[in-house]
């Protein structure tokens, strides 16, 4: 058994390490991977030569840099059905307020409550292929992650033309009291998934990766809520169309990477 240690500069969420694993799952020497995200290593234990590897994970184009390869032992496996609970209360989360803030945003002519409600469809995505990866076959996998990934990026088009669309038009001032209330809701939301993640004190890849997209999601929820305040104070509708556009460019780059899990 060897490990080899990767380098990977632009491995910084749960969708790089989504594509990682997938594009590995093919290669029967790869036997366990251990990720650290916020340091971007991978650990990659297989048995027989690194080469094979190192190709697969190049072709993904996200600044891999192979490291040293050395003979260990496979870890022991760890009962992961503690964080697999988890995973699904948070997937569970996501998915909620995806529906809320959608309907909301619409009501209350919020872009940036619809931005943000496309923004936990990514990440219910996001968990929901890594949940569904367990025991699927590569081929479903990757139509799942194809179709989820054009229906992600067809939503954010959509997103960015009703943006231009109120932007040049006499659109109406948003409802300012729905942004603000909703907003607190999902950020409480994720916050009860940060807690969630924290309390299984794991230093799984995937936890750890899971925290930092939730981590994110706070901040775009905060942003929103700012954006509310802004709209209130100015009476303009200024302030719900830029957080909308730029939340609907974080939403284009999740489904630019969920397709990269196709291929």
């Amino acid at each position: 058994m060897f490990k080899s240690v990767f380098t990977i500069s632009k491995m910084d969420c749960p969708s790089e390490e989504s594509l990682i694993r997938m594009k590995l799952e093919g290669i029967s020497s790869v036997k366990n991977l251990v990720f650290d995200i916020e340091n971007r290593k991978l650990e990659v234990y297989h048995s027989g030569p690194v080469d094979e590897i190192h190709q697969a994970i190049s072709q993904l184009k996200l600044g891999d840099k192979l490291g040293n390869t050395t003979e260990t032992e496979l870890p022991p496996g760890a009962d992961d059905s503690q964080q697999l609970k988890i995973l699904w209360w948070v997937l569970g989360i996501n998915f909620t307020f995806f529906v809320v803030e959608m309907t909301t945003g619409w009501i209350s002519h919020s872009m940036g409550l619809v931005a943000d409600s496309l923004d936990m469809l990514a990440d219910s995505i996001v968990y929901g292929l890594s949940l569904f990866a367990v025991g699927a076959a590569i081929s479903r996998k990757k139509k799942v992650a194809k179709i989820s990934g054009y229906f992600q990026m067809g939503l954010a088009t959509l997103g960015f033309a009703e943006v231009l669309r109120r932007f040049f038009s006499s659109s109406e001032t948003p409802l300012f009291q729905w942004m603000i209330i909703v907003s607190i809701l999902a950020l409480a939301g994720n916050l009860v998934s940060l807690w969630l993640i924290n309390k299984a004190k794991s230093k799984e890849a995937h936890m750890q990766a899971s925290a930092i997209f939730t981590s994110n999601d706070i901040i775009v929820n905060g942003g929103v809520i700012v954006a509310g305040v802004l709209v209130y104070f100015l009476n303009s509708k200024w302030p719900d169309l830029v957080i909308g556009g730029i939340v609907f460019t974080f939403v284009m780059r999740g489904a630019v990477r969920i397709l990269k899990l196709s291929k």
